[in-house]
This record gives C-alpha cells, structure tokens and sequence, in this order.
C-alpha cells in the first residue's frame, strides 16, 4: 500500500493532498474521495483526458481513439508515455505527470490546446484540472465496479466494461506506475509554446493521427500504447513485472542462505 500511494503522489498529487491514511481507506474502497490534481497553491501537477464510450454506440472506437492519442502524444510530440486506466464506469483515461507543477490556467490551457489539434471531438470540462476526480484504483460508487491502471496491451479487453469485479492488488497498481516517466519542464514548454503557435495560426488543420495495426510487444517501440495484444504478448510482460494476468501479484519465495 505504502509504495502504491508514493508512486501516486509522486507522479500525480499536489503537495497538500490528503495524507497517506486517508488515501488507503480511498485505494481500499473504504472511502471514496475525490481528489483534485491543484493544489492550494494554484499550481497542476497532473492532467487526465477522459476517453468515454458514446451512448449507444458498441464496440471499442473509444479505446482505439485512446490509443492513437496516446501514441500521438510520444510520437509526434515525444512526451514520455502516459498511464492508462479504467474508470469502473464507461470510459478510460489517460494520465499525463507533471515533473515541475503550472499554474492551473496553463495546465487547462495545455489540454484545451492538444484537444484542438488532436482529438477534438473529445469535450473537456472548463475546470478539468481543479475539479476533483476519483484517482485510481478505487471503487466507483454508482457501479460497484473498480476503476484501475491497466497495462495498455489489456485495453481492448475492458471496452464494453471498463471495470474490474475485485480490487486490484496495490501491489500490482504500484508495479504499473513506478516506470513511468514525469513530462520535464522543457518539454512541457517546448509543446505548449508549439501548440499556442498553432492555435494562433489559423485556420487550424487538426493533425488526427490514425494508428497503423500494432505489432507484437517485441516488434513495438518502447512506451508506445497497442491498439490489441494477444494473450501470450499479455502475460509475458504481465510476469516480467511480478504481476499475475489474474492481478495477484508473484511475491518472490524467501532466501534460504
């Protein structure tokens, strides 16, 4: 649990988040509390961008969207790979880390600016980046499924329920995050200056990115999201990171020296 909520707060939460106890009754599903990635001090240390199934609509478009943004964002914009969850609803999320906080404006500005130039048709609330959200993994109150990060490879899998029946081992949620890599502050301005100079060009042709079919994860290039995965890609990186396909994590036998 403790290396779990440090993966949290080190790549998502503001300085004056909820403390750490309070955080495991949310982690455990105990509480649900929302969180919002400002903190006090105006200043963003995360975004999230929501990828919601269309009402009506079946099938996994919503995923396939997720995953051509995603490769976009390392790709053309070469940020460092975003995690991916669940949401214990319908829809998944991207989440983008900060290494140096913005102020709160130019976060929001930030996603209204990559929305525009990559993924218009997604709507983005005025406040996305002061409004409190569920930080996974926790326990969606509507529901009563859990909403979690996922390895991307696993994402087609949860389309028409992104949810999962049991709580995932923090263990496992920690293993999925601690090789995650914080946006630096040169990136972050290198990108936004780029895209606020788009934005003030106009018209603006939005470069929507249609990904090609995915390789296997030993043809992909690292970091970068997969539309699918076959069983066996799954469980292969699954076990290279101590993790069970059924989310228990392996924990090593003891050393008999």
């Amino acid at each position: 649990m403790q290396k779990l909520i440090a993966e949290l707060m080190r790549l998502y939460l503001p300085a004056d988040a909820p403390p750490p106890d309070v955080l495991a009754l949310h982690v455990l599903g105990q509480q649900n509390i929302p969180v919002s990635l400002t903190g006090g001090d105006g200043l963003t240390r995360a975004m999230m961008i929501p990828f919601r199934k269309a009402k009506g609509l079946e099938g996994d478009a919503h995923w396939l969207r997720l995953c051509e943004v995603a490769n976009t964002l390392q790709e053309t914009l070469d940020l460092p790979a975003p995690a991916v969850s669940i949401s214990g609803g319908d829809a998944y999320y991207l989440w983008l880390s900060l290494a140096t906080p913005v102020p709160a404006d130019q976060a929001q500005t930030f996603l209204e600016r990559l929305r525009d130039a990559y993924f218009p048709e997604i709507e983005l609330d005025m406040d996305a980046v002061r409004a409190p959200i569920a930080l996974p993994p926790c326990l969606h109150p509507r529901t009563g499924k859990w909403a979690a990060f996922i390895h991307p490879g696993m994402g087609a899998s949860f389309a028409d329920e992104p949810g999962l029946d049991m709580a995932p081992p923090p263990l496992g949620q920690a293993a999925f995050l601690e090789g995650l890599e914080s946006i630096g502050k040169e990136q972050f301005d290198r990108v936004f200056d780029a895209l606020e100079a788009a934005h003030e060009s106009k018209p603006i042709v939005a470069p929507v990115v249609t990904a090609a079919p995915a390789p296997s994860v030993s043809q992909q290039a690292p970091g970068l999201l997969l539309k699918d995965a076959t069983l066996e890609d799954i469980v292969r990186h699954l076990h290279a990171m101590n993790i069970e396909p059924t989310f228990r994590h392996l924990i090593p036998p003891p050393r008999h020296d």
